[in-house]
């Protein structure tokens, strides 16, 4: 049982690895996209695209059990992402980045209340050593901050949330089936924020088109490619935090920042600095952190009870 929990772990480990390293490519892609298209454009085409998909792979188990919780976690990561790009326009990217991860945070915070898992403390110190690593990475300064920091803030929450509900409430939930009510709610909030905005003209005196603009010419390349990276990693974000220990993947979703400067150099040209490189050194130095000593503490405990064992047998 304990060998099968160990391989259930070191799978969603690698999962989340490989989940962030295509959401990291994925941003890369938005950003440049967004000068063409609107968010919500994105959102339903690319939806259109991968519904089928997801539909065909789901086509059993289109109404689980816990649809209830499907559909609160599927809110909370659309909410997520809203998030993240309503505050483009009000903050540097800086704080926003430094603002939102702190999702993992709150994840070992969610998991200890609703979830009663033990938290100890190299969990608590791995967690706040990669945090460490953000903080030296975005290198926010005090200027940098307003009440608008709020909002990404709310969106690493968002993100906790859903994580947790993965976990407690969703975890017998197909993947597929996640990341199909995922995406209809994705097409939802894109297609009602296109019609408000073509039929009423709502947030017109905004100046910031990828939020508020109307539809433009679509790149059908970009979108496909969008709609492949998106089946991956809404499969990808349900299978790992489907592990029995969420706040160890907790630690591992902050490859994020490496690889987002691995694509930030491949599509802008972007050199990490000294800085960013202490800070990757950090986020990886807590993975290894919580997923070595959590093996130890694991083979200490059996060999304690092998100990006892033999010992109550020898009597």
């Amino acid at each position: 049982m304990r060998d099968h929990q160990n391989h259930q772990i070191l799978f969603g480990i690698v999962t989340i690895l490989v989940t962030v390293f295509a959401m990291a490519l994925t941003d890369a892609i938005v950003k440049l996209a967004s000068s063409d298209m609107t968010l919500w454009q994105i959102y339903v085409l690319r939806t259109l695209l991968v519904a089928p998909v997801l539909l065909f792979l789901a086509r059993r188990t289109l109404r689980p059990i816990a649809f209830g919780w499907v559909l609160l976690r599927s809110l909370a990561l659309t909410l997520m992402y809203l998030g993240i790009y309503a505050a483009i326009p009000l903050l540097d990217l800086s704080v926003i980045a430094a603002s939102l991860y702190t999702g993992p945070l709150f994840i070992v915070a969610l998991s200890a209340l609703a979830l009663r898992e033990p938290i100890t403390t190299r969990h608590w110190a791995a967690i706040l050593i990669g945090f460490l690593g953000v903080l030296l990475i975005v290198r926010p300064s005090a200027v940098d901050f307003s009440p608008f920091a709020l909002i990404p803030v709310s969106a690493g929450f968002l993100y906790a949330l859903a994580a947790v509900i993965t976990r407690s409430r969703c975890a017998a939930v197909p993947a597929f089936t996640l990341a199909l009510w995922l995406n209809v709610t994705l097409f939802a909030l894109g297609a009602t924020a296109s019609l408000l905005i073509a039929g009423f003209g709502a947030g017109s005196g905004i100046d910031y088109p990828f939020l508020f603009g109307t539809w433009s010419v679509t790149s059908w390349p970009v979108v496909i490619l969008l709609a492949v990276l998106m089946i991956g990693i809404s499969i990808g974000l349900a299978r790992a935090y489907q592990s029995p220990k969420p706040q160890v993947i907790a630690t591992f979703d902050y490859a994020y920042l490496p690889f987002a400067g691995f694509w930030g150099f491949v599509f802008f040209g972007e050199i990490p600095d000294k800085y960013t490189l202490g800070g990757m050194a950090l986020i990886v130095f807590a993975g290894c952190v919580v997923f070595c000593l959590d093996g130890r503490t694991k083979t200490q405990k059996g060999a304690d009870i092998l100990e006892n064992r033999t010992g109550s047998r020898s009597t």
